[in-house]
């Protein structure tokens, strides 16, 4: 497997949560600014990033916005700024999960492994779903519509993928949250409605008149089962 990549500018946090994954098993690069991270993205092609938002060049944020061009390579925000505004823009840019300092090596490395388990799971019981003009490629991990290849980061196409499956079935956030994180273990519901902003921005032509996922208002979200 490739390294994992631990952007993180304080050495005192960062040496360590490195050698507790090299423990573990994983390989891991350090990065302490932005610059250096996006060079070590271009050059390693990490696993799996693990972005401090406080970096001393650059927000972090930024850092989201710039490997979401041109990647879908899952990112775990891990920083000190606690505010559900930043937990939400940092999913909405395309972060699949986020941790607030102090934290827990031990759920730093569940989470990894959680994240890491939803991209390399390849089911077998069918390879492709078609549901009106999306295709939604599972080996590939890729949704199409009418011929055009979206760009959905692994987390937004577990639960496009979870949804397709059953058209029409209601799922409550808290549901759609053991989705995208395998077992949940921080439930913030807010980041079910990020990651569907996210997508609709990605998948309608219309944001304000979904066509694809339809919220049932005080319960969740459902995947249209009267698609063209």
């Amino acid at each position: 497997m490739s390294p994992l990549l631990i952007v993180e500018d304080e050495q005192a946090l960062a040496r360590p949560v490195r050698d507790y994954l090299e423990r573990v098993g994983f390989q891991v690069r350090l990065a302490g600014d932005a610059a250096s991270a996006l060079q070590h993205f271009a050059i390693d092609k990490p696993a799996l990033i693990v972005l401090d938002l406080g970096l001393p060049d650059r927000d972090g944020l930024d850092v989201i916005r710039a490997i979401r061009k041109t990647s879908d390579t899952p990112i775990i925000v891990l920083t000190a700024r606690g505010d559900e505004s930043d937990r939400i823009v940092g999913l909405e840019l395309g972060a699949d999960d986020y941790m607030v300092k102090p934290f827990s090596p031990k759920e730093l490395v569940a989470r990894i492994r959680a994240v890491l388990r939803r991209v390399e799971a390849r089911p077998v019981q069918d390879q492709e779903i078609s549901r009106g003009d999306l295709l939604i490629d599972i080996p590939r991990m890729r949704v199409t519509r009418s011929g055009e290849i979206d760009d959905v980061t692994p987390t937004e196409f577990q639960l496009v993928l979870a949804m397709a499956r059953e058209p029409g079935r209601v799922f409550t956030r808290s549901h759609l949250l053991d989705v995208i994180h395998g077992v949940v273990i921080e439930s913030y519901e807010r980041a079910v409605d990020a990651h569907v902003k996210n997508i609709r921005r990605k998948l309608e032509t219309d944001t304000a008149h979904p066509h694809y996922l339809l919220t049932v208002h005080g319960v969740g979200y459902r995947f249209n089962d009267d698609l063209d």
